[in-house]
């Protein structure tokens, strides 16, 4: 049966483990460094002290005296004892140049031969060496002593080996405690740090860390919504690619604050708000986005993060339904107003009257059509012309009449394939339903734009222009509406800015974003009638974009 591979340990119990180790040798290094010192500087020491003990009692001219005598130990025992006491070395040994003793600590060997090389001393040197004597291996020093430039004798100063080494132990005691403490020292600290390191990496080993991170970056660049991460001083940690695309921001932006990316007022707002936010939808230069916020929070706010996706063709998808649903409502109504119709013309041959039947048919059939050729002559694009069409039967519908200027002309194929159909529709058809809001409506706010006072038996109407010239396609929507005041102006392309309240206000504001993708530019002024006038020009070749006030 095979057992189930092992676990690897976590990265902080590896790094734990190679930690002490590391300690351990440098402390073990340490200490053999300090041992090996302190044993040759014990050594040196040791020597240093037997020299000069030793060059001293040969200089001393008492010691030169007693040799003179005819028993020079007894002058010289008392007084080599009481240095080698004073001086705590082992011995002091003063013979003759025939190495015959005068001194020794054990009285016993005085008068022997002395155990030991007195060569080079003969010759007027002072060595140190290492021997082994009557009292075991011993670190010594010869010295010549001079009487009238003779040798007359030789001292010998020594410490034993036995005593350097006890000192050495000594040392190496202390060492080992200090070493010990060191290491305990090193250890405990390692602990602590690999403590706080386990937590953070959630006891997660090398490869799976490393594996964590490989998914973690596939799935930054694999997700299609945006991703957003924020630390505590609102500036950006994370950002995936697609995050990157429709915010607008060049690569290097990780590091960057948020109020300082130069993002549309209300969208840096969200960003920089404290609690959550969920669904919210804003506008930036090209785009259409739901933002969702949510803080990261560990005992204190480390950040938040951010959720972005793009609504753009949503929107313009919502746009497209809002009017397939107008035009619907608009069909349902036709219907029932032609079977009224039908049913008057019915009655009117019932009762004989045939000739009004005919009038009253054909004259509602002549004013339908007499639109639909102005438009389908004037509007060969298809789909604009078809916008035109719908919108017309919706404002009929809401009292309002809806008028192609004379000077009206889109030739076929004379707008580029890059010119989507899509935005024209948001455009155009933004600015068609704020312009019948304004006109429909006495009294009382409609669509994005402020509405007319009562205007008397003057029937609401609506004014579209649709022509290219010079290179652009122009397109002008003016309503008999009381138009816009100018503190309201600079306000009405704000994503929110509407006399509905709440939860308008994002019709203009898609056709400012759509004119400023396509290159274009947007003036708002006061037309012919009293009302509002926006006037959308959209080059045939693309150019800077800007929003103009008249």
């Amino acid at each position: 049966m095979r057992l189930p591979r092992a676990r690897p340990h976590s990265l902080a119990g590896q790094l734990f483990a190679m930690q002490v180790v590391l300690i351990a040798a440098v402390v073990a290094g340490c200490a053999f460094f300090t041992y090996v010192s302190g044993s040759a500087q014990a050594e040196e020491t040791a020597a240093r002290q037997v020299r000069a003990a030793a060059v001293a009692m040969a200089d001393s001219p008492s010691v030169r005296e007693a040799i003179r005598t005819p028993d020079p130990s007894a002058v010289l025992q008392p007084y080599a004892e009481k240095v080698r006491e004073d001086t705590g070395i082992a011995f002091v040994t003063i013979m003759d140049p025939d190495r015959v003793r005068w001194t020794h600590p054990n009285a016993s060997q005085i008068g022997r031969t002395f155990i030991g090389n007195t060569a080079r001393a003969l010759h007027g040197e002072t060595f140190t060496e290492t021997y082994a004597g009557t009292l075991g291996p011993s670190i010594r020093v010869v010295t010549p002593i001079r009487d009238g430039g003779r040798i007359v004798g030789l001292v010998s100063a020594g410490i034993t080996v036995e005593r350097v080494s006890t000192q050495v132990r000594e040392l190496l005691g202390a060492l080992g405690m200090a070493a010990g403490a060191a290491l305990a020292l090193g250890g405990l600290g390692t602990y602590v740090i690999n403590a706080r390191l386990r937590r953070h990496t959630h006891g997660m080993n090398a490869r799976e860390l490393s594996r964590m991170h490989d998914y973690h970056e596939a799935t930054l660049h694999a997700v299609r919504e945006g991703l957003l991460m924020l630390d505590g001083q609102r500036r950006i940690a994370l950002i995936n690619d697609a995050g990157r695309e429709l915010l607008g921001l060049a690569p290097g932006s990780v590091g960057r604050k948020v109020d300082e990316l130069a993002l549309p007022a209300p969208l840096t707002g969200a960003l920089l708000a404290s609690e959550p936010r969920v669904d919210e939808v804003h506008l930036t230069t090209d785009s259409v986005i739901v933002l969702n916020t949510s803080p990261v929070v560990g005992g204190e706010q480390r950040g938040t993060v951010v959720t972005l996706r793009d609504h753009t063709e949503l929107q313009a998808l919502s746009g497209e339904l809002d009017s397939e649903r107008g035009f619907t409502q608009a069909l349902r109504s036709q219907a029932h107003e032609a079977a009224n119709r039908l049913h008057t013309v019915v009655s009117l041959i019932e009762l004989g009257r045939v000739e009004e039947a005919v009038d009253f048919a054909t004259a509602e059939l002549e004013l339908a059509q007499v639109l639909t050729d102005r438009v389908v002559g004037a509007v060969a694009e298809p789909v604009l012309a078809a916008l035109l069409l719908g919108k017309a039967a919706q404002a009929n519908e809401r009292g309002v009449e809806l008028v192609l200027a004379e000077d009206s002309l889109i030739d076929d194929g004379a707008l580029p394939p890059a010119l989507a159909p899509r935005d024209l529709v948001t455009v155009l058809g933004n600015l068609i339903d704020n312009a019948v809001d304004a006109a429909s409506e006495t009294g009382a706010g409609g669509g994005d734009v402020p509405v007319p006072a009562q205007r008397g038996a003057t029937r609401a109407r609506v004014t579209v222009t649709a022509l290219t010239e010079g290179g652009e396609l122009l397109l002008r929507v003016a309503d008999t509406g009381s138009g816009v005041g100018e503190d309201d102006v600079d306000e009405v392309f704000r994503r929110g800015w509407s006399t509905h309240g709440t939860g308008r206000g994002l019709g203009l504001a898609l056709v400012r974003q759509t004119v400023h993708r396509n290159g274009g530019t947007v003036v708002l002024g006061r037309g012919p009638d009293g009302g509002a006038e926006f006037t959308v020009r959209l080059p045939l070749t693309g150019r800077p974009a800007q929003v103009v006030r008249a």
